[in-house]
């Protein structure tokens, strides 16, 4: 047997995803098809993150996660991916819902939950479109590598910096350090040191969450005055 990969939930912050009680209490008992539990669990944290009223996945979207995709285990995973979607479907888990588009028709994959029945009954009434492809909100955004981003905002990576920042990507959460560095670059103060003061403030004084996040250049103007030792001038 292949040894588990998985070393354990790490302590730094992480984003959550909500589970309804309904997955525990109904759904464990009925569903007996590994892969639809996964996709089920896959749709949660992927709608979750998401912006809009209407929020679907249509099976190209899925099929573009190759993390996701190998977790079917399967020879055939497209295959896997069909049967799974179609047991979401009849477990009554997902809504399929076949909508017009800018060229031809196509399914449209919805949570079944009050939002999601919304959004099949304005697709059927005609009052909502969803687009042919899907905006960036909808998209899966990967982070860049870590010494990626810091060779291409900071500068040549060292032996030491690169400790730093293994150590670093095991204490913050990837879109931290990639905002922090970005914050960096924008108050042109590049170098590591003044990124991690922004990190250890975030960690200690709590980092502003989506409902803060139309007035990031605000929060961002709160660096403008440090030195380029993360003190305060």
């Amino acid at each position: 047997m292949a040894k588990p990969s998985f070393e354990g939930f790490p302590d730094k912050p992480q984003r959550q995803t909500s589970l309804p009680e309904a997955v525990f209490r109904e759904l464990l008992v009925e569903i007996d098809d590994i892969n639809v539990l996964k996709l089920s669990l896959y749709f949660f944290w992927r709608l979750e993150r998401m912006e809009g009223d209407f929020r679907y996945l249509r099976r190209q979207d899925i099929v573009e996660d190759d993390v996701f995709m190998r977790s079917l285990g399967n020879a055939d995973p497209q295959a896997a991916l069909d049967d799974a979607l179609q047991g979401a479907v009849n477990h009554k888990i997902l809504l399929r819902v076949l909508a017009p588009t800018d060229k031809t028709a196509q399914p449209f994959y919805f949570l079944n939950n009050s939002r999601g029945r919304a959004a099949e009954q304005a697709i059927r009434t005609g009052t909502w479109r969803p687009g042919a492809t899907l905006g960036l909100s909808h998209r899966l955004e990967v982070p860049p590598n870590v010494f990626t981003l810091y060779e291409q905002n900071i500068g040549p990576l060292t032996p030491m910096i690169a400790d730093l920042l293994r150590d670093a990507e095991q204490s913050y959460p990837a879109d931290w350090i990639e905002e922090a560095v970005q914050i960096a670059v924008e108050k042109n103060v590049r170098n590591w040191r003044y990124v991690s003061a922004i990190l250890e403030r975030w960690q200690q004084e709590g980092r502003h969450e989506q409902k803060d996040r139309r007035d990031t250049a605000q929060n961002r103007q709160r660096y403008a005055d440090w030195d380029s030792k993360g003190r305060r001038r």
